[in-house]
């Protein structure tokens, strides 16, 4: 086996000087036999990668945030029921005080006015003497009522 020799001369030593540091692993090639290889990016791909995740996470986002804003809608539209039957209840003939967290219910009395009365339809019996039954209904605290069970829920009278 012969050995190559080098021709110092035909080596550009300034060239060669940009190869040499005192931080190797600073350099963007292998400096020794024994270092990691490294081999070049494709940035492309992990452009495409990460611009991928990026729209993953934000679509999870805009999602959350429809869950979310679903929910408000609902509590929002919940909360306008509660106001409606509220107002509703307040101008109905009302023969006693109610108390907070109490059940009572309403009915529409046959001259078409409402009354709030604490006699549940099935205590009626027979002798039912309203046009119909409403809805059942809590006084809360901050003064609305609450819809516990409507006419089509539950009640045979």
């Amino acid at each position: 086996m012969t050995k190559n020799k080098i021709d110092i001369s035909l080596i550009d030593l300034e060239k060669e000087k940009d190869k040499i540091t005192d931080i190797p692993g600073l350099i963007e090639y292998a400096h020794h036999a024994g270092s990691a290889i490294i081999k070049p990016e494709d940035r492309g791909r992990i452009k495409g990668t990460a611009v991928a995740a990026m729209h993953d996470q934000t679509d999870r986002q805009f999602r959350q945030l429809y869950e979310q804003m679903q929910t408000l809608i609902e509590q929002a539209k919940y909360l306008k029921s509660r106001v409606e039957v509220s107002e509703r209840i307040y101008q109905a003939h009302v023969p006693f005080q109610p108390v907070i967290g109490k059940i009572y219910f309403l009915y529409k009395k046959k001259n078409g006015e409402d009354l709030l009365s604490m006699i549940s339809p099935d205590e009626w019996g027979k002798s039912f003497p309203y046009e119909a039954f409403e809805a059942e209904v809590r006084l809360l605290s901050d003064h609305t009522w609450e819809v516990v069970k409507t006419e089509s829920q539950d009640y045979q009278y």
